[in-house]
């Protein structure tokens, strides 16, 4: 084409604004759309003139960009996708641990690297686009989506998510893909765990604990961000002006773009009835600053109505038009629509891949308990192992939601992932055990499974989600899984949840192992062979009584393709457990919340009936040896709010295998102006430790990041007297306490 917007000599703002000049209104308009690409393709291409797709099959990605180029104007789709934590979609692809077990690594650096291999196999498929990482604080683990987020605590959650946004993004070149940041904000903040309902967040508690994981990834450079379902003090975040234009777009100077979730547009009439029709919700979501609207079809012909009758301005619309324009041919679509390549496909699931998908896995895994069963390569005589439980060998409960199986799309339900790609537990510990040794296996119970809900659809025509049925125990499974745990030296038992119990819209109300699997753990404990728990679930659980005799307990969250290769590795001492909890589990779900930063000036300390302390909490996690901690000395007992804080400790290996620590570092605001998390975590590090080694570790902290934010809604450092607490978790027994004090206090815009 001669036309100059094709121009590649040309500066990106020069061809944007010869392209929008062009533009009928319904092309503008279309630009906005992203349309769901399960659907009628000519259609959504030729009809709604859509300017980006999301869900394509692997065959149907080319057919999209063929019929993109033969518009009127030939404007590239920008093709996307739920690529959360590998290639969701794409048969083979390399499907890593979710956010919740990555987080667990404690590891930006990790988590950065599994970031890059995604973002190669994705763009290898013809995909621009990835709608991750999710930044959602999870504090209420009756959400159905807590597999999704980093964690509890904003700090780690900031420095995982910016790390992952430098994988996906790279240098925008090939084999590098779009970041986004989701959910903008608070839309894990739920009323009783339940999915998308009304977030009560104050904005002093946005300031606080929410926008800042988002602030961080902005700072990255994170190209897109995606708005959440919820509302805010009766605002969805799609018409959350003070939000968006405010705080995203005028504090933080994010010049990128904005993409709804799905049919946020819809849902204003439809759901939360802010609307009363679609041309108003198309007014709204314009002027409130969104660009890309997703999966609201009735918004291409609601928005030429507002623009028609002088409801919307031309104007509003053409800024959302050259944001979406501008992401496109900075990409180089006009030059390379980077269709998919079957040559650089070869790099889907390679070798490399797998390696960094396997240290991901192991490094996830968390050792809770350990009564010195494990490891198991102490013992010299061969063993009986028998692997029981329904998630010792299921390969879709171990990958998790958003991979293959988990419903989203409609071509690789029901086989999923292709099964010789997946190595479970049962897999993996066949695969490594000594040759004279023995695994058997059982299955035990059943978890449940799903049913039609009532009535089959919401009212914009979208199927319900179904609902789940737990199982009843089954004498025949449980008796056998009893006869495999009196025949072994060690049962293995494997529990959790399905993809049936996660996701959207799956919410619990409960937080319990479903179905027979209290009764599979607690009849398998009788035998009075030594029991290792572990657990492959999308969340914490509240575990039975029975989890309190086990000998052993390691917490694996959904693994990925090399779970079981990696929780085998661990069980037989091959590797060293080094992972930690990025979000605390209560012990009962009355207990809600229970993260540790949560704001002091509660009477007592414990219900009548229960204690208020969680079952685990984060940051902690157990290793094969012993780390003590000791001497925490501050080096500088008084800075000024621009200085930095300087401290030294001791660590110690006292036992007789390598470790990797993870230092934790709190901080916490003796007195505040306002009330304040009691501690907060601000750094952490990881060490290397070889057996009997003792080594001095520093620490450095500005002292600008000692924050609160006040009763003004202003973030600032308030003189006076801090503790520093470092230690392996952040259970107050296991830090080391030491004071010092900041001079001279004074606002720090943002985080």
């Amino acid at each position: 084409m001669s036309h100059p917007y094709a121009d590649a000599r040309l500066s990106v703002p020069e061809r944007v604004e010869d392209l929008l000049a062009r533009m009928t209104l319904a092309e503008k308009v279309g630009q906005l759309l992203q349309l769901d690409a399960q659907g009628d393709l000519e259609e959504l291409v030729h009809g709604h003139l859509a300017g980006s797709l999301l869900h394509a099959s692997p065959e149907r990605i080319r057919r999209a960009q063929e019929l993109a180029a033969r518009t009127r104007l030939g404007v590239p789709l920008l093709m996307a996708d739920d690529c959360i934590h590998g290639h969701s979609f794409w048969p083979g692809a390399t499907i890593f641990p979710t956010q919740l077990a990555m987080a667990c690594t404690f590891d930006p650096g990790l988590v950065e690297r599994g970031a890059r291999v995604t973002a190669a196999e994705v763009a290898a498929t013809g995909l621009h686009w990835t709608f991750s990482p999710v930044l959602c604080i999870a504090r209420d683990p009756r959400w159905g989506r807590v597999d999704e987020t980093f964690g509890e605590d904003p700090h780690l959650i900031g420095e995982l998510g910016a790390a992952m946004v430098r994988g996906y993004q790279g240098d925008g070149g090939p084999g590098t893909v779009l970041a986004t940041a989701k959910h903008f904000v608070g839309y894990s903040q739920t009323q009783g765990g339940r999915d998308a309902s009304e977030a009560d967040l104050s904005r002093r508690q946005l300031r606080s604990w929410f926008l800042p994981p988002f602030q961080r990834a902005v700072e990255a450079g994170c190209r897109t961000v995606m708005l959440g379902y919820q509302a805010i003090d009766g605002v969805p975040i799609t018409a959350h002006r003070w939000l968006l234009d405010e705080v995203l777009k005028g504090e933080w100077g994010f010049t990128g773009t904005l993409v709804t979730d799905w049919d946020n547009v819809g849902r204003m009439v439809w759901e939360q009835r802010v609307c009363a029709d679609d041309v108003e919700a198309a007014v709204v979501a314009v002027e409130a600053g969104n660009d890309i609207v997703m999966t609201t079809p009735q918004f291409f012909d609601a928005a030429q109505e507002a623009v028609r009758t002088g409801r919307l301005a031309v104007g509003r619309l053409d800024a959302a038009v050259r944001r979406v324009l501008t992401l496109k041919i900075g990409l180089g679509l006009f030059e390379d629509a980077r269709l998919p390549d079957p040559a650089g496909q070869e790099v889907i699931g390679s070798p490399a891949h797998t390696d960094v998908n396997l240290e991901t896995a192991r490094r996830g895994l968390v050792l809770l308990r350990n009564d010195g069963t494990l490891p198991l390569e102490r013992h010299t005589e061969p063993l009986t192992v028998a692997v029981l439980g329904p998630n010792g060998d299921d390969p879709h409960a171990q990958l998790g939601d958003w991979a293959g199986a988990s419903g989203q799309v409609g071509w690789m339900v029901p086989e999923g992932h292709p099964r010789d790609r997946v190595v479970t537990v049962l897999d993996g510990l066949r695969a490594l055990a000594p040759p004279a040794w023995t695994v058997t296996h059982a299955r035990g119970a059943d978890i449940g499974g799903l049913g039609e809900a009532e009535p089959a659809t919401f009212p914009d025509g979208q199927p319900r989600p179904p609902v789940f049925h737990p199982a009843a125990v089954d004498d025949a499974l449980l008796a056998e899984a009893v006869d495999r745990a009196r025949e072994a030296d060690v049962a293995v038992v494997v529990l959790g949840d399905t993809v049936a119990l996660t996701g959207e819209s799956r919410s619990t109300a409960t937080l319990e192992l479903q179905g027979a699997q209290a009764a599979l753990l607690e009849a398998v404990v009788t035998t009075g062979t030594p029991v290792v728990l572990v657990l492959v679930q999308s969340k914490p659980s509240v575990l039975p009584p029975a989890a309190e005799q086990v000998a052993a307990l390691v917490e694996a969250f959904n693994p990925g393709m090399q779970g079981g290769r990696a929780v085998a590795e661990l069980l037989l001492g091959l590797v060293e457990p080094s992972g930690r909890l990025p979000i605390s589990f209560p012990r009962h779900a009355g207990q809600l919340p229970v993260y540790y930063n949560g704001v002091r000036g509660q009477h007592g300390d414990r219900y009548a009936d229960l204690t208020q302390e969680p079952m685990f909490v984060f940051g902690e996690g157990l290793s094969y040896t012993t780390v003590e901690y000791a001497d925490l000395h501050v080096s500088t007992p008084v800075v000024d709010v621009e200085g930095t804080v300087r401290a030294r400790l001791t660590l110690r290996n006292t036992g007789a295998r390598p470790a990797l620590e993870t230092v934790q570092v709190y901080v916490s605001d003796l007195v505040t102006s306002v009330t304040w998390a009691d501690k907060e975590l601000k750094a952490f590090t990881q060490v290397r430790l070889d057996p009997g080694e003792q080594r001095d570790v520093e620490i450095t902290l500005p002292a600008g990041s000692c924050t609160i934010v006040d009763a003004e809604g202003r973030r600032r450092v308030e003189p006076g007297e801090f503790a520093l607490l470092v230690g392996p978790s952040s259970r107050d027994a296991d830090l080391l306490r030491a004071g010092f004090s900041i001079t001279g206090g004074a606002d720090r815009p943002g985080r």
